[in-house]
C-alpha cells in the first residue's frame, strides 16, 4: 500500500510537470532564448583569473606562520626571477650591464611589483662587504661610481664575489644575472588583484622580446609566469574543446540517423556550458585556470542525459507515438530518475567544498551550477524542442528494424551476466581487478612528481627556463624556509643560533637540497673577518658580545626588531619526496630542540607552501571520496529505498575511483589542486549511468519479466544510450592527450579511463550485483506483478458477474 502511494504521488508530480512544461510551451521557449541571450552577454565577459593565495589552504598551520610573519620575510612567497644571459661571455660586460640595469628599471615599474623588496645587483641594497687593515668596509654592489670602464667592471668583479650573491643572484659560472621580484597580491594603484594574464605578457613584451637578442637571453619563473601561460594555452583548450564537440556531433548523428536528434542535443548542452558561464559572472567569480575544464564536464554531463532523452523519444516514435507525444512520454519516463542523477552530480561536486583550498572551492561552485543548470537546458529544453522537430522517419525506422531484426549479440551477452555462475565469474574478476588496483595504487603520492611546472609540457619554455636557473645558480627556484622564533633582541643569542646551525648540517645531509642559509652563515663569515679572515674563526663563539657586534652587521638576516631568524633552504625540486623528506627532519628537529625561548616554525617560501598545500590534500582526499560516495549513496537510498539497490549501483563507481588511482600512480600524476577534483567529477558523471540503467530495469521487472529479460530489455534501450555516451565522450577527451598543456593532457587521460570504466562497470558489474545480492528486490517486484495480475484478474470476475 506504502509503495501504492508512493508511486500515485510519484505519477501526479510527473503529470503536473508534464502539464506545466508541455502546456506552455511557447512561453517556455521565449524564457529560455531571454535567459540565453543574458548569459551569453555574462558569459562574453567572464575572464579567466588567479590567485596566488587562493591556491593555498590558509586554515593551515603552516599558512597561518607565514601569514604571521610575511611582513618580516621580505616578499617570500608569490615571486618571480628574472636570469638575464650573456650567451657571449661572463656578465663582466659594459653592454651586457647596460641591459642588466635597463631590465631592473623595467621591472621595477611593473604594477604588482614589490618595489621595496626587488632585488639584482643593481639594487642599492645588495651590498658587499670585505675586511680591511682599517677593518669592515663595503657598499652597493654597483657603486655610484660605476661607468661601464674597464676599471669599473673590474671593480664590478671583485665587488660581486665579496658579496656573496654568487650562485643566488649571479650564477655559478658568472655568465648571468637575476633579477628577483616579490609580488604584491593587489595593485596598489587600483586595488585590484592583480591581473597574471596580463602581468605575464607585460613580461613577455617589456622585458623578453624587447631585451633578448643573439647575445642576451631572458629566462623567466616564478607562480605568476605559469598561470599566465595557462591562460595564454586556453586558446588551444578551446581548439580541443571544438574538436571534441565535433566529434561528439558526428558520432550523435551515426548513433541516431537524424541531423535534427544531432545537432539538439548539441546546441541544449552548449546552452548548459553558456548559462554555467553567465551565471558565474553574474555571481562575481571568474574562471581559474584550473578550472578550464569545468565546462567541458558540464557539455559531457550534458550530452549524456541528452542521449538519453533522445534514445527515448525514438523509442515512443517507433511504438507510434507522433512527435508531441513522444516528447511528453520520454519527459514523463526519464524526468524523475534524471532530476536523482544531476542532483547526485550537484551534490557530489558540491562535497569538494570540505578542501580548504579556495581554488578547489570555486570549482565546486562552478562545477555544480553547472550541473544545476543541465536540470533546465536537456530534461526541460531538449523534450520541447524536440515536440516540435520529432525524429526524423529515417531514424524512426532504423529503431524499429533494430528492435524486430537485431540480432543484439552484445546485449545478450551482457544479459547472460544475470545468471548465477557467470555473475560469481564476474564477481571474481572484479576481486582480482580490485585487489590489484590496492597493490598498484601504493605507489600514489600527494604533490607534484616533476621539477619545474608540471601543469606545461617538460619542453615548454617555462620549464626550460626553471632548468637553466636550477643547473646555473647555487639558489634555486624551489625555496622552503624554516622561521625561527625567539624573544625580541634574542635572535643572535648563541643557543638560538647553535640549534640552526645544528638544522642547517642536518638539512645539508638530506637528497634533493641544494644549499642553505641563514644568519649563522653570515655571522660566521663575520667572525672570520674580525680575525683577519683566519678559517678557523668561521665558527660560532661562545662570546655573546661578540656575537652581537657580528649580527649586527646583516641585518637583513633577521626581522627589525630580531626576533625571527628566517632559515632558507634550496632545493633541487619541489617534488612530493623531496618536501616530504624536509618537512619531517624539520618537524623532527623542532620536537627535540623547541622551547618557549626558541620555537622552530614551518614554513614560508613557495615550497614550503606547497608542502602545507600537500599536507591538506592528503588528509583531505579520503574525507573527500567519504562525503561524496557518502552523499551519492544517501540520495540512491532515497530514490531506490534499497541499501542492495545502493550497492548495486556505488560498488562500479568504487572500482573505477580505485583503479583511477592505481593508473595516476603508474603514469605518474600526483594527487595535486589538479587533479584532486577529478575523481569527484568521475563519481558525479558514472552515477548517472547507474541510476538510468537501474531505473529502467525496475521498470521492467515491474512489468513482470524475469531479471534477464529486464535487463536485456533495459540494454536495448537505456544501455544503448549508456555505451554510446561512454564511447563518445572518452573519444572526444582522449583528444586532449594531444594538447601542448599537459594538465590538459593529463585530465584527458583520466577522464577518458573514468567515462569508459565507468560505462564498463555499470553494463557489466550491475547485472551480476543484482543477481547475487539484490534477489530479494527482484523477487518482490516479481511477487508484486503476480499479485497485481491476480488482483486484476479478480477484479474483472467480480465485475462480471456484477454485470451478469
Amino acid at each position: 500500500m506504502n509503495k501504492d502511494k508512493l508511486t500515485n504521488k510519484q505519477n501526479r508530480l510527473e503529470n503536473t510537470l508534464e502539464a506545466f512544461f508541455f502546456n506552455f510551451r511557447p512561453l517556455h521557449l521565449i524564457i529560455f532564448a531571454a535567459l540565453t541571450v543574458f548569459f551569453i552577454i555574462q558569459a562574453s565577459e567572464i575572464k579567466p583569473s588567479a590567485s596566488f593565495e587562493k591556491m593555498i589552504p590558509k586554515d593551515h598551520e603552516y599558512i597561518g606562520n607565514f601569514l604571521e610573519h610575511k611582513a618580516d620575510l621580505n616578499g617570500l612567497g608569490n615571486a618571480i626571477r628574472i636570469s638575464v644571459e650573456n650567451t657571449q661571455g661572463d656578465i663582466f660586460n659594459k653592454e651586457y650591464q647596460q641591459v642588466l640595469s635597463k631590465i631592473h628599471d623595467e621591472v621595477f615599474y611593473i604594477p604588482g611589483v614589490d618595489r621595496s623588496a626587488l632585488k639584482s645587483i643593481w639594487a642599492s641594497g645588495v651590498r658587499w662587504m670585505e675586511v680591511t687593515e682599517d677593518g669592515f668596509s663595503g657598499g652597493p654592489v654597483v657603486g655610484s661610481d660605476y661607468n661601464g670602464s674597464e676599471q669599473s667592471l673590474l671593480q664590478l668583479r671583485k665587488n660581486v664575489e665579496k658579496s656573496g650573491q654568487i650562485g643566488a643572484l649571479v650564477a655559478n659560472n658568472l655568465k648571468s644575472a637575476v633579477i628577483y621580484a616579490p609580488l604584491l597580491e593587489k595593485d596598489p594603484e587600483t586595488g585590484l588583484a592583480i591581473d597574471y594574464q596580463v602581468f605575464s605578457q607585460r613580461l613577455e613584451t617589456l622585458i623578453r622580446d624587447k631585451y633578448q637578442t643573439d647575445t642576451i637571453k631572458i629566462h623567466i619563473t616564478g607562480f605568476a609566469k605559469v598561470v599566465g601561460d595557462l591562460i595564454d594555452g586556453l586558446a588551444q583548450i578551446a581548439v580541443f574543446f571544438a574538436a571534441a564537440l565535433l566529434i561528439t556531433f558526428v558520432l550523435l548523428y551515426l548513433y541516431s540517423s537524424c541531423l535534427r536528434s544531432a545537432l539538439i542535443p548539441l546546441v541544449c548542452s552548449v546552452i548548459a556550458v553558456i548559462w554555467q558561464l553567465g551565471l558565474l559572472k553574474t555571481l562575481g567569480f571568474d574562471l581559474d585556470p584550473y578550472s578550464m575544464l569545468v565546462p567541458f564536464l558540464v557539455f559531457a554531463i550534458a550530452v549524456s542525459h541528452g542521449v538519453q532523452i533522445i534514445n527515448a523519444i525514438a523509442h515512443e516514435s517507433s511504438n507510434g507515438a507522433d512527435k508531441n507525444k513522444a516528447a511528453r512520454l520520454a519527459f514523463k519516463a526519464l524526468y524523475l530518475p534524471g532530476l536523482i542523477a544531476l542532483i547526485s552530480d550537484g551534490v557530489g561536486f558540491a562535497t569538494l567544498m570540505v578542501i580548504e583550498i579556495e581554488v578547489i572551492q570555486d570549482l565546486a561552485i562552478a562545477a555544480s551550477l553547472g550541473v544545476a543548470v543541465i536540470i533546465l537546458s536537456n530534461l526541460v529544453l531538449l523534450p520541447i524542442l524536440m515536440s516540435y522537430a520529432g525524429v526524423s522517419a529515417k531514424s524512426v525506422q532504423k529503431q524499429i528494424h533494430a528492435e524486430e531484426h537485431g540480432k543484439h549479440r552484445v546485449w545478450n551477452f551482457l544479459a547472460s551476466f544475470t545468471a548465477p555462475k557467470r555473475a560469481k565469474v564476474i564477481i571474481y574478476l572484479t576481486v582480482v581487478v580490485s585487489c590489484f588496483g590496492v597493490f598498484l595504487s601504493q605507489d600514489l603520492q600527494t604533490g607534484d612528481l616533476d621539477s619545474g611546472a608540471p601543469e606545461l609540457r617538460p619542453d615548454s619554455r617555462y620549464n626550460l627556463d626553471n632548468a637553466f636557473i636550477t643547473e646555473n645558480y647555487r639558489t634555486s627556484t624551489d625555496i622552503f624556509v624554516v622561521m625561527v622564533k625567539t624573544p625580541q633582541d634574542q635572535c643572535a643569542n648563541y643557543l638560538a643560533l647553535d640549534a640552526i646551525d645544528q638544522l642547517q648540517s642536518r638539512l645539508n645531509k638530506l637528497p634533493g637540497v641544494q644549499s642553505t642559509t641563514s644568519l649563522v652563515d653570515k655571522t660566521k663569515r663575520i667572525m672570520s673577518g674580525n680575525n683577519e679572515g683566519n678559517i678557523k674563526w668561521y665558527a660560532l663563539n661562545r662570546n655573546q658580545v661578540l656575537l652581537d657586534q657580528a649580527s649586527i652587521r646583516t641585518p637583513e638576516s633577521f626581522n627589525s626588531d630580531c626576533s625571527l631568524v628566517p632559515l632558507f633552504v634550496y632545493l633541487n625540486d619541489h617534488k612530493a619526496q623531496t618536501l616530504t623528506t624536509v618537512v619531517e627532519a624539520v618537524e623532527e628537529f623542532a620536537a627535540e630542540f623547541n622551547r618557549d625561548e626558541l620555537i622552530f616554525k614551518l614554513a614560508a617560501g613557495n615550497s614550503g607552501i606547497e608542502a602545507a598545500t600537500n599536507i591538506v590534500i592528503e588528509e583531505s582526499q579520503y574525507k573527500m571520496l567519504f562525503w561524496v560516495y557518502g552523499v551519492v549513496g544517501f540520495l540512491c537510498l532515497v530514490t531506490f529505498r534499497s541499501i542492495r539497490t545502493v550497492l548495486c549501483i556505488i560498488i562500479p563507481l568504487a572500482i573505477t575511483s580505485l583503479l583511477c588511482q592505481a593508473l595516476m600512480a603508474q603514469i605518474g600524476i600526483g594527487v595535486k589542486v589538479a587533479t584532486l577534483p577529478v575523481i569527484a567529477l568521475g563519481v558525479g558523471i558514472g552515477v548517472d549511468y547507474g541510476i538510468y540503467i537501474y531505473t529502467k530495469l525496475l521498470t521492467y521487472l515491474d512489468e513482470g519479466k524475469t531479471l534477464r529479460d529486464a535487463y536485456f530489455n533495459t540494454l536495448k534501450t537505456t544501455g544503448k544510450a549508456v555505451a554510446f555516451t561512454g564511447i563518445t565522450l572518452g573519444i572526444g577527451v582522449g583528444t586532449w592527450f594531444f594538447s601542448p598543456i599537459k594538465f590538459q593532457a593529463d585530465m584527458g587521460i583520466l577522464l577518458t579511463f573514468m567515462f569508459i570504466w565507468n560505462m564498463f562497470g555499470a553494463l557489466v558489474m550491475i547485472p551480476a550485483l543484482t543477481c547475487l545480492i539484490n534477489k530479494k528486490v527482484v523477487k518482490n517486484r516479481e511477487h508484486d506483478h503476480t499479485n497485481s495480475k491476480y488482483i486484476e484478474e479478480v477484479t474483472s470476475v467480480i465485475e462480471f458477474e456484477k454485470a451478469s
